[in-house]
């Protein structure tokens, strides 16, 4: 990346303007300060702003703009201070539109004086302002524009400095620019990790089930063989299981495809959240024998939801606990806190780290340390924040690695209400 840098801003170092000669000790030095600004500060603003600050006392001007050219009809200004006169009333300053817009056109320095009606007695009315192309190559970015108000004129050595300062602008622009190409590259390349391992996640899930079902299937169709009413039962139980499994994968592919593009539409009325957690967990007890759950939730918390899907989200968060968690007393809590429900499940699992953490909602993603042994595409939690987000509502997790995790669930509370005092507490085994 620096060889690239280096070789496109090669030409604008060889720039005529770029070494102004005839400088005096005082001007020199803001010129190798302003070339220090550019070569070590990152943040394009920030080096901005330190250019104005180390221009400003070697050459007077009153504001600078830099228009850059964003493909309209006209340039737009990206960067603009008030530095001299005219601080007081910078709604009504000229900013020199005209004088960028031609510097940008004939690609080269415009010197403009305006003198409004009245402008003797009042100096903003005079307004001088210098126009300078921000060139790179065969390129216009755009134009930098200083502006002087009640004069004097710009001199030859103020529009040498000047145009030294616009070749230093260029090279940030420049240096921006290329930054930006490589984070573009660097998110079209995880992007493409990232659907690779989708695809060869999805391929090992889908063969999984499918292997199990058709080896059984092909078992129970051998007539080399005869199979008691039992192992024909216990074929026939895997395959079922096997098959719902399958399902169930598809059903979330479609869903997290359905959810991302806007088109899953939800059945919202009136929901009991204490008896649909009940309902959950116990099909969750079910699936799973290990599974302990204690929940602590009042009788009459009412929310206004699609309550298939709100079912979803705690289902595979529950799901994840078993998967990640395995052998964990889960604590499923809700309280009203304002406006809305917080309703949290917790497990005392080995946690998650903090670099996994931020990305724990994205389509497919699957922390670094999930056990191959633990099957999974990474779109549970994805379709579960969307769920939530359909609903008006929040999903988030805290954890930390060794202190289990903690998912924290905020919807509006837009029916009902429950008294805290009243929350009852129930382990279901």
């Amino acid at each position: 990346m620096f060889r690239v840098l280096f070789a496109d801003l090669k030409p604008l170092m060889m720039n005529k303007y770029a070494v102004p000669k005839g400088l005096r000790p005082r001007e020199l030095e803001a010129v190798y300060a302003i070339s220090r600004a550019v070569a070590q500060l990152v943040d394009i603003d920030a080096a901005l702003d330190q250019i104005v600050a180390l221009s400003r006392p070697v050459f007077i001007f009153d504001n600078v703009v830099i228009f850059l050219d964003q493909g309209g009809p006209t340039l737009e200004p990206s960067y603009a201070r008030v530095i001299g006169r005219g601080r007081s009333a910078e709604a009504d300053l000229g900013w020199g539109d005209d004088a960028a817009a031609k510097a940008f056109t004939e690609r080269n320095t415009v010197v403009r004086c305006e003198k409004l009606p009245g402008w003797k007695a009042d100096r903003l009315n005079r307004r001088d302002f210098l126009g300078l192309p921000l060139i790179a190559g065969e390129n216009v970015h755009g134009a930098l524009v200083f502006g002087r108000f009640g004069g004097p004129a710009y001199t030859p050595d103020h529009i040498r400095l000047a145009e030294f300062i616009a070749v230093h602008i260029t090279q940030l622009l420049e240096r921006r620019k290329l930054v930006e190409q490589e984070a573009s590259l660097e998110a079209e390349r995880r992007l493409r990790r990232l659907q690779e391992d989708f695809i060869a996640t999805v391929s090992h899930e889908l063969r999984t089930p499918l292997g199990f079902i058709k080896g059984y299937a092909t078992t129970l169709l051998r007539e080399d063989t005869t199979w008691d009413d039992e192992a024909r039962r216990e074929f026939l139980n895997i395959i079922d299981e096997e098959a719902d499994r399958l399902r169930a994968l598809i059903d979330d592919l479609l869903d997290s495809s359905r959810l991302q593009a806007g088109t899953l539409r939800m059945q919202h009325q009136p929901v009991n959240l204490d008896q649909l957690l009940r309902e959950v967990t116990l099909r969750a007890l079910a699936r799973y024998e290990q599974l302990s759950v204690q929940l602590m939730i009042g009788p009459q918390i009412i929310i206004r939801a699609d309550p298939v899907r709100i079912a979803q989200v705690f289902d595979n968060l529950l799901s994840n606990a078993v998967k990640y968690a395995p052998g964990s007393q889960v604590f499923i809590e809700a309280r009203l806190e304002g406006d809305q429900y917080h309703i949290t499940v917790q497990d005392s699992g080995p946690g998650i780290a903090a670099e996994h953490l931020q990305h724990l909602f994205e389509r497919f993603y699957r922390g670094a340390e999930a056990n191959s042994s633990v099957h999974g595409t990474g779109l549970g939690l994805f379709i579960c924040r969307q769920i939530v987000h359909a609903h008006g509502g929040e999903i988030m997790a805290e954890s930390m690695p060794g202190q289990g995790t903690i998912f924290h669930i905020y919807l509006p509370c837009s029916l009902g209400s429950t008294d805290d005092k009243a929350l009852n507490q129930e382990v279901i085994r």
